[in-house]
């Protein structure tokens, strides 16, 4: 393991995204210097790190925005260049699955070129001994699982452009390593969750739902493949992984997974049951609906366009090496899970609701 020092620097591409978020507040717990990247737009966007960032002109201030994108290869070397970071987290991407198949380009030179980028300008700057790179890699480089569960050694199929892109991230990283001795290394990480996870994401679309049928300002939810299977876990115990993996001496790969799986049906069954609420389901393939046992209502029902050209049914992931070399394991169960998002919906829709009635 690195000796720990009260002083390290590291970079986050991706910062004002989930995992971005958690980590950011997890490298400054450790007493980091925390430089995040964050695309330009015209409206903020930096509102799952709001209460990380602090003037510029205040002392002691361990949190440091830059504009930056990781299709833009002078700006990413210039951010490198100024920062000089220890550690190197690479989590930007067009990370929506559904949304890749309607940008493909885009997706593969985000995530696949963005990689490269980031990779290059350690090796432009002469930082290989210096700079470690995590590369966040995804389960959905499985695609249509050759064994269950998947592991470090399972042969990979990506059925989605992001997936692709992926794949190209993951070798390139490994590439790189070999090449030129870095320690950069990937993370494949299974699906992992939270209160601030994206609001077109299937599992917060389900909890915002369940909150905004609980307040009365939505009739029902739409959902695709009900029968998906995930191993879904919480984002806060998948960042503490990511440092773990740069604090290694060496670089490897690691799966990180809870090792259980769960149907999008049985998410929204549990979220719809933290308010109350039974569901039952009816009817087969597009027809099928879910029901609120007591009222007869339909909560749910299915949309075909939510499926995907091509589907990844069953994802679960083995994360014995993690275990065992990093010392890693997921800490929040399915259940607290979907409990956490669903009461966090639930405040954040009472508060707009709120926020409309002072207006009306």
């Amino acid at each position: 393991m690195m000796a720990g020092s009260s002083r390290r620097v590291a970079l986050i591409a991706g910062a004002t995204g989930q995992d971005g978020a958690y980590l950011a507040e997890f490298l400054l717990s450790k007493g980091y210097t925390v430089h995040g990247i964050k695309r330009r737009s015209s409206s903020f966007n930096t509102e799952r790190i709001d209460h990380l960032i602090h003037d510029p002109h205040e002392e002691g201030v361990s949190f440091h925005l830059h504009y930056g994108d990781v299709t833009d290869a002078t700006n990413i070397i210039r951010i490198v260049q100024e920062t000089q970071p220890h550690e190197i987290y690479n989590l930007a991407a067009q990370s929506h699955v559904q949304v890749s198949f309607e940008t493909p380009e885009y997706t593969a030179n985000a995530d696949g070129l963005g990689t490269l980028r980031l990779l290059e300008s350690i090796r432009i700057l002469s930082l290989e001994k210096k700079t470690r790179f995590y590369q966040a890699s995804t389960s959905e480089l499985f695609g249509k699982a050759q064994e269950i569960p998947q592991r470090e050694t399972t042969p990979f199929y990506p059925r989605s452009p992001y997936a692709a892109a992926k794949l190209y991230a993951y070798w390139i990283t490994v590439n790189y390593r070999e090449a030129y001795g870095m320690h950069a290394s990937n993370g494949i990480l299974f699906n992992h969750e939270s209160p601030v996870r994206g609001e077109t994401f299937v599992t917060r679309k389900i909890t915002r739902a369940v909150a905004s049928i609980e307040c009365g300002l939505q009739k029902k939810l739409f959902l695709g493949n009900l029968d998906a299977m995930r191993d879904w876990g919480h984002a806060r115990d998948f960042v503490e992984g990511m440092w773990l993996v740069l604090q290694e001496d060496g670089p490897d790969d690691y799966v990180l997974a809870t090792g259980e799986a769960h149907s999008v049906r049985e998410f929204a069954e549990k979220a719809f049951a933290h308010i109350g609420r039974t569901i039952v389901w009816h009817g087969s393939g597009v027809e099928e609906k879910g029901i609120d046992k007591s009222t007869g209502e339909v909560l749910i029902e299915v949309d075909p366009r939510y499926f995907r050209p091509t589907e990844v049914d069953f994802l679960l992931g083995d994360s014995s090496k993690a275990r065992a070399k990093l010392g890693w394991r997921h800490k929040t169960s399915f259940d607290e899970l979907v409990s956490d998002m669903v009461k966090a919906d639930k405040a954040v829709i009472q508060a707009e609701r709120e926020r409309r009635n002072r207006h009306d």
